[in-house]
């Protein structure tokens, strides 16, 4: 995140709350399961393989999820900024199939092209296939109790806040996918579709700020990158 100069972490930021937008529409639309949050679908799956459950639907979505990072990653090639909105466009093409599907196929369908959308998301940040995760945020969490912590031992004060930004991007796309969910059903995805094409022209803007010398934007650098957030 912090390798990000600060127009495009507002860019990662919207990112992380149209994720949550997503997720939030098809968590209430499967009655549980996510698109975007890999890890709650994968606990799932192993509690339902434990009790003998069909495991369809949380199997699909893991997929398409997968299957959305590989083609955003042969789509972005080496990052650059024309791979960048190549992916951005992908992500916006994936949504708006899962948003005209709605009431024409099946319910676990619309949600599948919702997960291959939300995993190419993640190839939007991409550095030499390392991709910047925006659709989950455990590692943001980590960040920022480690930025926290040393803040409280004499380190920068706010070197947590970008973090603590990314995720409350989340948490704000998940308010208002609740809300257009119980107004628009599954057709609220196409809000999403609309956002993610506007977003497609600035992604490829600027240039990643270099990990080394760590800039202005990265006030408590790690002492070795790591990958994600």
């Amino acid at each position: 995140m912090t390798r990000l100069d600060r127009r495009r972490q507002g860019i990662a930021i919207a990112l992380s709350a149209l994720a949550g937008y997503v997720d939030a529409i098809a968590f209430i639309a499967s009655g549980g399961y996510f698109v975007s949050f890999m890890s709650g679908n994968s606990t799932r799956l192993g509690v339902a393989l434990a009790g003998g459950e069909i495991v369809g639907i949380v199997s699909l979505l893991i997929a398409a999820f997968v299957g959305g990072v590989i083609v955003a990653s042969l789509a972005g090639g080496n990052s650059s900024r024309g791979g960048r909105k190549r992916v951005m466009l992908l992500v916006a093409g994936l949504l708006v199939a899962a948003a005209g599907s709605a009431g024409f196929v099946s319910v676990p369908v619309t949600l599948a092209l919702a997960a291959a959308a939300m995993g190419a998301e993640n190839g939007v940040f991409a550095d030499g296939g390392d991709a910047l995760g925006l659709t989950y945020m455990t590692g943001a969490l980590v960040k920022i109790g480690q930025r926290l912590a040393s803040a409280m031992t004499g380190g920068p004060r706010l070197a947590w806040l970008p973090y603590a930004l990314l995720w409350a991007g989340l948490i704000a796309g998940g308010i208002a996918g609740g809300l257009a969910h119980a107004g628009l059903g599954l057709h609220a995805l196409w809000p999403a579709a609309l956002v993610a094409l506007l977003l497609a022209p600035f992604v490829g803007r600027g240039e990643a700020v270099a990990d080394s010398p760590p800039s202005v934007t990265d006030p408590c650098p790690s002492p070795t990158r790591q990958p994600g957030l």
